[in-house]
């Protein structure tokens, strides 16, 4: 069994300051390094640390192959009176999506619905916190994302062919933080396997398997083969239709219609000097469809009926929300495996590393 290994805790704070070091060495503008480190901070402090600080190696690399224009302005081609369609020019995803959902946000306050297709981006981190962020202002929203690798298979085959394509879904309630649905279409993210393996963890049966079909659970050769397209990664409900799985197989391909298909993004296959991901957002304002209406009350009191016989039940976004108030607290852990790519990061982009672990 492989041995986990140990972990430090950082300030939310000192992790921003490095991660915008890091970018703007890379020649990434102040204003959008310091967005973009306040999503993938925000990101590692909801544990979802797949998609967080870890992220800056898979960065480092598309930079260093001269596929990521970190200078990079998301630019809008096309413009609607309720849509909208973005070029994130190849830069870093996270400066396009906000854009693309403050855009997407005006447009439903307006009009009741916002929707914006982006093509020519990269990598944006966790598809809920854009979701979330309109959820705060009192809208629906539904985002979902293309992504680079292929690791999920066609119901009954076992070739690669879709990225794990997430989706999110955010609503209002009356009390605390809104409704958030964040969740890939295969059964686990490809970089949730990237972090069991620097964190020393063995997956659990089920999640990846080879070419021949057969069980992988060492975390680092699973990450390996998946990322040389000799693997894949289970579609939501497993790899047989006697589980679901060809309903995970549907939802995966529902995203990629929309995030790629709609944008002219890149599909499955696509063989280019840049990823050219896509990603869809649509913002609703319920207050347009229903005025008067009482949309918050009643998603508060879908979710009170879920757990007022069962208090320990937890909704979709609680167990983000809980981790965002522990890790608030006592830090971000972060893997010493992953502190020891993050100095030789800062090493070859010529700056210090500043993180101190806390007491």
């Amino acid at each position: 069994m492989t041995e986990p290994t140990a972990v430090k805790r950082f300030t939310a704070q000192g992790l921003h300051a490095q991660i915008v070091g890091i970018l703007t060495a890379w020649g990434m503008p102040g204003d959008a390094a310091d967005a973009t480190a306040e999503v993938m901070v925000d990101t590692d402090l909801s544990a979802i640390d797949s998609h967080g600080v870890s992220m800056l190696m898979m960065y480092e690399k598309l930079l260093m192959a001269g596929r990521l224009d970190l200078s990079a302005e998301p630019e809008i081609v096309l413009d609607g009176p309720a849509f909208a369609v973005v070029d994130g020019k190849n830069g870093l995803g996270h400066p396009a999506a906000l854009a693309s959902m403050r855009i997407a946000i005006e447009k439903s306050r307006r009009g009741g619905v916002g929707l914006v297709a982006v093509r020519g981006s990269n990598h944006f981190g966790a598809v809920g916190y854009y979701a979330r962020l309109a959820a705060d202002q009192g809208l629906i929203a539904f985002v979902t994302t293309s992504t680079r690798t292929p690791v999920t298979s066609a119901t009954g085959g076992t070739t690669p062919i879709l990225g794990t394509n997430p989706i999110a879904f955010a609503a209002p309630r009356t009390s605390g933080e809104p409704l958030v649905v964040d969740m890939s279409t295969s059964v686990v993210a490809l970089n949730k396997i990237k972090a069991y393996a620097l964190k020393g963890y063995e997956l659990p049966v089920g999640w990846v398997h080879d070419r021949d079909g057969k069980v992988v659970t060492d975390a680092a050769l699973g990450y390996s083969l998946l990322t040389s397209l000799g693997a894949t990664i289970s579609p939501l409900g497993g790899p047989t239709p006697e589980t679901g799985g060809h309903k995970g197989f549907g939802l995966s391909l529902m995203v990629q219609v929309l995030s790629a298909a709609l944008s002219n993004a890149a599909g499955p296959g696509h063989v280019g000097d840049h990823d050219n991901l896509g990603h869809f957002f649509l913002v609703i304002d319920p207050e347009a469809l229903n005025p008067g209406g009482r949309t918050a009350e009643n998603v508060e009191s879908l979710l009170d009926a879920m757990q007022r016989d069962e208090p320990g039940v937890l909704i979709p976004g609680d167990p983000e929300r809980l981790a965002r108030a522990e890790r608030g607290v006592n830090g971000i852990p972060v893997a010493d495996s992953l502190l020891e790519h993050i100095t030789e990061i800062c090493v070859r982009a010529g700056i210090p590393m500043t993180l101190k672990p806390t007491a």
